[in-house]
């Protein structure tokens, strides 16, 4: 049987990067000026007053110091906060196109690879800038890239569900090369004015080559294994969509449009289906966690991944062994296992073995076990 391996990966870090204190400054100056609109309500009970952020309260909360964005003036203005982004012609290539092609760049090159060997062209990313044309055929296109393309959506599991479905594909001989592309412009689908979640993502987008570890060219690693599970929750949920515009009132600013969470909920339920997802992956392939090299787990929140790493390791990882790029990046939805695993791979020996894990709304909860060869 054909044995899959990742051979190349890839990295687009947006240029422009938003401090917590940056951030704060701005959700406060919101805050006040909306308390100050709603004096009258908010003294009568009828509406809430906003409490003010602080880089305290958010690197408490998550871990996070920084992001990157793909436009910082629209999320800091006050009378705005959202990023402001060009409007394009059908004419030209969309934003989530854009910024794949760097990443993609990268990979292709690490791996040896022009874009023409590509038969396969997977974006799994967590929202999506059109239901159709797919975006993954729209980067096939403009990459020069052969075969076909498919869009895919399991929120932040996207990238491990994509590396499933083209380790599968390589493996039954559908595919024999292709890219898994994560381009998320989490900024856009975040509402920036909640102080419960206002700190939470950032822009990015990565890109994986796949392809048989009997043609690969460069350093790579083996796919040993894939896990995917899913378990139906609301507890993380965006409701846009087609359907908008038949509910009554749907030109109004919808708070449920955006992304939405309940925080603590999700931390109680999703940390015992990830650690348990997990050993129970590595008990089925016979890997013990003493096995394990390195970790490189979905970056939403520090204090979700320490839990993890303590219990799949039986305890406290050491930092080398479970990177974060939480600080500087946010939570990046799909990419940020796939960022932790392009920054923090190359020093692992032939034979070491590693996990890539995201999870996220669904549930959803993806693994991939590798070896370096």
């Amino acid at each position: 049987m054909v044995q899959p391996a990742i051979t190349g990966s890839g990295v687009f870090t947006p240029p422009q990067v938003i401090s917590n204190e940056e951030l704060v400054a701005a959700y406060n100056a919101h805050a006040e000026a909306f308390n100050a609109a709603h004096a009258d309500a908010i003294a009568a009970g009828e509406v809430e007053a906003k409490a003010p952020s602080s880089p305290e309260f958010i690197l408490n909360a998550s871990g996070i110091e920084r992001r990157h964005v793909m436009d910082k003036a629209g999320v800091l203005d006050p009378d705005v906060m959202h990023p402001i982004l060009r409007e394009r012609s059908d004419d030209e290539p969309g934003i989530m196109t854009e910024i794949a092609l760097e990443a993609c760049g990268t990979a292709l090159a690490k791996a040896g690879r022009e874009a023409g060997e590509i038969d396969l062209v997977i974006c799994a990313a967590s929202n999506h800038e059109r239901p159709y044309p797919a975006i993954a055929i729209e980067i096939q296109e403009t990459l020069g890239a052969g075969g076909f393309a498919f869009d895919m959506n399991v929120a932040c599991s996207s990238a491990t569900f994509g590396i499933q479905a083209a380790a599968d594909m390589i493996r039954a001989g559908s595919a024999r090369r292709a890219l898994v592309v994560s381009p998320e412009i989490c900024s856009g689908h975040l509402e920036w004015r909640d102080r419960d979640c206002h700190f939470i993502f950032g822009d990015v987008c990565t890109a994986l080559v796949i392809e048989a570890a009997e043609e690969a060219r460069a350093t790579h690693f083996r796919i040993l294994s894939t896990r995917c599970a899913t378990k139906f929750s609301n507890n993380i949920r965006n409701n846009n969509g087609f359907l908008r515009r038949t509910r009554p009132g749907h030109m109004e600013d919808r708070r449920d449009m955006l992304f939405v969470q309940e925080g603590r909920r999700v931390f109680k339920e999703v940390l015992p289906l990830v650690s348990g997802h997990i050993a129970e992956h590595l008990d089925a392939v016979g890997v013990a966690s003493g096995d394990l090299r390195r970790l490189w787990l979905h970056q939403a929140n520090k204090t979700m991944n320490d839990f993890i790493g303590r219990k799949v390791m039986g305890r406290v990882p050491d930092p080398t062994e479970q990177p974060n790029i939480l600080q500087d990046y946010a939570n990046t939805s799909s990419a940020g296992s796939i960022i932790a695993f392009s920054q923090y791979s190359d020093d692992l020996n032939p034979g070491d073995k590693g996990l890539i894990c995201s999870f996220g709304a669904g549930y959803s909860v993806g693994s991939v076990l590798v070896e370096r060869a």
